[in-house]
């Protein structure tokens, strides 16, 4: 790849390095790992429109994230999933017609417009009584449309909520053991105790594969089973069920001790716990730090892993755990 250098007035061939770059948006300071362009001659900073525009797409990304703000791709997931276009879901919110557009062209939503968009998300239920009592405004044929939409949706969350794979019995005994868990949460829970159950039970809990996103270890089933919650705790009320009678008494031990070490711990911190270890930034070894992935993270990674760790910290018994839990939180809130 080449560009000009202005100091050795010729073209070169440039090289990439990582570099921290810091940034102000909206009154936030941020800082990220971004790319410079060295020129292989004099060792000078160069100028590379596609470096500039990954590096303000990273700033983009990272101001999103800390600062709660909704995602361009979880706009467009609302488009897609609701079967609906920008202009109509505009003045169904009640805004001015172009704001959705405009949001998918990289403006930055208010952080009320943002929980708006959030809400509907991850509620489409809100969404449906938004949209019926906003019909006038678009047209029947977009109306029915989305109606449509809306109601497979909303169907097919409750067969799935009502599922009984192993999973699922975990997820469920999760939920109920604890309170103010959201699905960011969960889906760290799910990732723990299947790591420890393979070191202290010495097989997989659960056979589902796990994938390494960019806010950590996830199960993609998990994560549409209850992605309606969006950042909420989810609601234990919706299920009339006693995963307990589905589990071992060796099984209910493991998840217990993760309830009790890791369940104490938000979801932002559970991520950082994970995004700390092996089996996720290997994993992710080659992709940047906001690029989308589904790739999975293999079982064994995963057990031979957390064997580590058993034999690191010489745990015996599965109440050993905390000896990570708090060794880990401390070293990340140094």
């Amino acid at each position: 790849m080449k560009t000009f250098c202005e100091n050795c007035h010729e073209m070169v061939e440039y090289t990439e390095q990582v570099v921290e770059i810091k940034n102000v948006i909206r009154g936030k300071k941020i800082k990220i790992d971004g790319l410079e362009a060295v020129c292989p001659i004099c060792k000078g900073s160069l100028f590379v429109a596609e470096i500039r525009d990954r590096n303000l797409m990273h700033f983009d990304h990272a101001f999103r994230y800390e600062e709660n703000i909704i995602s361009i791709d979880e706009i467009q997931d609302i488009l897609y999933d609701y079967n609906i276009g920008k202009r109509p879901l505009s003045r169904i919110l009640g805004w001015g017609e172009l704001t959705i557009t405009r949001y998918l062209e990289g403006a930055l939503p208010t952080k009320q417009y943002s929980e708006k968009l959030f809400e509907i998300h991850y509620n489409p239920e809100i969404f449906e009584t938004i949209l019926d009592s906003k019909k006038d405004v678009i047209t029947e044929i977009a109306y029915k449309k989305c109606k449509k939409e809306l109601n497979a949706i909303i169907s097919d969350s409750e067969l799935m909520i009502n599922s009984d794979d192993k999973i699922d019995v975990v997820a469920k005994y999760l939920l109920l053991d604890l309170t103010d868990i959201s699905p960011l949460s969960l889906q760290k829970l799910l990732y723990y105790a299947q790591g420890f159950n393979t070191v202290f039970n010495g097989t997989f809990l659960f056979m589902d594969d796990c994938q390494a996103w960019v806010h950590g270890p996830v199960y993609s089933e998990i994560f549409q089973r209850y992605k309606n919650y969006g950042y909420n705790p989810i609601e234990i009320k919706e299920m009339n069920y006693e995963p307990k009678t589905n589990l071992s008494n060796s099984e209910k031990e493991v998840i217990d001790a993760v309830i009790k070490h890791f369940g104490c711990f938000g979801g932002k911190i559970l991520e950082k716990m994970t995004h700390s270890e092996l089996p996720w930034t290997a994993t992710r070894n080659g992709i940047n730090e906001e690029e989308p992935s589904n790739k999975i993270i293999e079982k064994e990674l995963i057990s031979s892993y957390f064997e580590q760790i058993k034999q690191k910290y010489n745990m015996i018994h599965a109440a050993d755990i905390s000896k990570y839990s708090m060794d880990l939180f401390n070293t990340l809130n140094k």
